[in-house]
């Protein structure tokens, strides 16, 4: 083993507090300009893969070819997200016992780009029944692999990066790999899928997807040095780590957290439906798609500067909160406005989903003790996840038998009722300790 990599907790059970930790930051500033910079370049390839199938336009439109059904569509999403609704939790008990996290995140990465590699495998060589059936199982594994993955990968950037170089770290991962995101969704629906490009178009966009992930997960693996973990928790049974849960859920500010969380959840909920909503007034086609993503895409990059740096400054309480205003503002764009207003509301949306995502796994570090982090980012991602995997199938059926006015309705109220927990029952965790 390196000097550089030497472990900074073989003794740590023998050393004060004060000792571990002091080590542990010296091991971090050491290191600090290497881990940086791979967590910034793994970031930019992960981001601009994932970004292709994560945008609520690529995937609710190839499922809509497969399938011509809102519903189906409200399935494939669901099961995205039902996958990822357990393995939080378990990454979480995986994770928090580890010295070393590393090793574990490469393989549930690296199993999440394998998943994307299926998907286009079966857009090329399946077709009918025998496509869907595929293509939704992978939706489910992609989900799994991808909520162990988010805990995983979260937990490993809070010991490596200071915790006031966070915000700007991922604003400016999130703004590169989101506006190369952007071009090349802009390019998938322009030329990948409208003009069928390798046979089809889809599967072209997720073929290119996974081969840029990949080279992410691989720059991750060469140039992190991570350090022993300051303190963990022993490693115990599941069941009984579960039902220690409820110690969690006595600190006040991060109980509130979680429901005003899975409200704002709800009308996340919402975003892959949006694009057919505003296909079913305009038309839906690969110009469309591609306009719409870019125009989500290009706002969720540009805003991350802008949210990375409040939250370094002012904590991330008032990085969610005006995520949430953005994301009402885009509401009613999209409801209410016509012509550019239509596009301008995918901007908004934007604006508010990228303010969301990073506040989410941002905040939730910062309440109560370290070596509670990876139970706190399960419980916050299983909240996240449940929502996500049974709103999908609700909204689907509600849209075909009632159309899109009970989403509009819910997805408002909710995030109403997430903004108001966030004011007056959610404090900044940097000023309250």
């Amino acid at each position: 083993m390196s000097d550089a990599n030497a472990s900074s907790g073989d003794t740590a059970g023998a050393l004060p507090d004060d000792d571990v930790w002091g080590r542990h930051s010296a091991f971090m500033e050491a290191n600090l300009r290497r881990n940086y910079t791979t967590n910034l370049t793994h970031g930019v390839f992960g981001m601009t893969g994932f970004r292709l199938i994560y945008a609520p336009t690529i995937i609710p439109a190839y499922l809509y070819l497969l399938t011509g059904s809102a519903a189906a569509v409200g399935l494939g999403t669901a099961l995205l997200q039902l996958g990822g609704t357990v393995s939080p939790i378990l990454s979480g008990a995986q994770v928090e016992s580890r010295q070393r996290i590393l090793p574990y995140a490469i393989t549930v990465g690296s199993m999440m780009r394998v998943m994307v590699l299926v998907l286009a495998i079966a857009a090329w060589t399946l077709e009918g029944t025998a496509l869907l059936v595929v293509t939704l199982a992978s939706f489910l594994l992609l989900g799994f692999f991808s909520g162990a993955q988010r805990v995983a990968f979260q937990m490993l950037m809070a010991k490596l990066i200071p915790i006031d170089r966070r915000g700007r770290l991922q604003g400016i991962r999130n703004m590169v790999g989101g506006l190369i995101a952007a071009v090349l969704a802009w390019v998938a629906g322009h030329y990948f899928i409208e003009q069928q490009w390798l046979g089809n178009g889809y599967a072209t966009t997720f073929l290119l997807a996974f081969i840029l992930t990949s080279v992410g997960l691989f720059v991750l693996r060469l140039g992190i040095r991570e350090p022993d973990a300051p303190r963990r928790r022993p490693a115990i049974p599941l069941r009984e780590r579960i039902g220690q849960f409820g110690e969690l859920l006595r600190h006040r500010d991060f109980r509130a957290f979680l429901w005003a969380h899975g409200l704002a959840a709800i009308a996340r909920v919402g975003l892959p439906f949006w694009t057919l909503y505003v296909g079913d007034r305009l038309g839906l086609d690969g110009a469309l798609i591609g306009t719409l993503s870019f125009a989500f895409l290009a706002a969720d990059t540009m805003s991350n500067l802008v949210w990375g740096s409040l939250g370094d400054r002012f904590g991330f309480r008032t990085v969610y909160l005006g995520a949430l205003i953005s994301s009402l503002v885009g509401m009613l764009l999209l409801v209410l406005g016509e012509g550019w207003l239509v596009y301008a509301s995918f901007v908004s949306l934007g604006f508010g989903f990228s303010g969301w995502m990073m506040a989410a796994v941002t905040l939730v570090l910062e309440f109560g003790e370290h070596e509670d982090i990876p139970m706190r980012l399960a419980l916050t991602t299983t909240v996240e996840g449940g929502v996500s995997s049974v709103g999908p199938i609700l909204v689907g059926l509600s849209i075909a038998a009632l159309g899109y006015a009970p989403l509009i309705v819910a997805a408002f109220a909710s995030l109403l009722a997430s903004l108001a927990l966030m004011l007056w029952r959610v404090r900044e965790p940097r000023t309250s300790a």
